[in-house]
């Protein structure tokens, strides 16, 4: 049942909001637009504020749901945890869309919701901290995901082999922001 269930939520994970909204309102596929990344920060640049908050909600409830569901049917905390890195990793390599996905932000943060709503109000408030003192997306998610470690290690030790993987999943996936935050280049709001 654990594996049916991982493997539905990588192909809910592998649904991208950001290209579906996109076709249907007739805007730029986001991949070819802007920073080229399919979710709601890119959304917000190149299709404006409507479509930027439905590609978060989108994104944050594939990441909420499948853990939800697992939690419901008796899972263990671990358990819930690798269900929803699956919902992540099919944002991150979407099935659906040539395994070209996005960051995974949104949707790590809807997994922490259902997960253990107090890390993911912590990775909230430090990733809106962080943007409003700098302007930049990309520094704000690499400073809000490691931060909840910590908490989660503290009060869901079963959670923490999984969150890590995905920390180091998001690092991985923002690694050309790296290198643009470090050369100075990175894009502001």
């Amino acid at each position: 049942m654990f594996w049916l269930l991982a493997a539905l939520a990588y192909l809910l994970g592998s649904l991208s909001f950001a290209i579906l909204l996109s076709r249907v309102a007739g805007g730029p596929d986001p991949r070819a637009s802007g920073s080229g990344n399919p979710g709601a920060t890119n959304m917000l640049r190149v299709a404006g504020k409507r479509l930027a908050i439905l590609t978060l909600l989108g994104d944050l409830l594939k990441g909420c749901l499948p853990v939800l569901i697992v939690k419901l049917l008796g899972f263990s905390v671990q358990q819930q945890a690798w269900i929803g890195l699956a919902a992540v990793v099919g944002h991150l390599y979407p099935l659906y869309f040539g395994f070209r996905g996005g960051k995974g932000v949104a949707t790590a943060a809807g997994m922490l919701l259902g997960l253990y709503p107090p890390a993911a109000l912590l990775a909230a408030a430090a990733w809106l901290l962080t943007f409003a003192l700098t302007r930049i997306s990309s520094l704000a998610a690499l400073v809000a995901t490691p931060l909840t470690l910590p908490l989660l290690a503290w009060q869901q030790p079963g959670a923490l082999l999984p969150m890590s993987a995905l920390c180091a999943l998001i690092v991985w996936r923002h690694r050309g922001n790296l290198r643009d935050l470090f050369g100075g280049r990175e894009r502001h709001f």
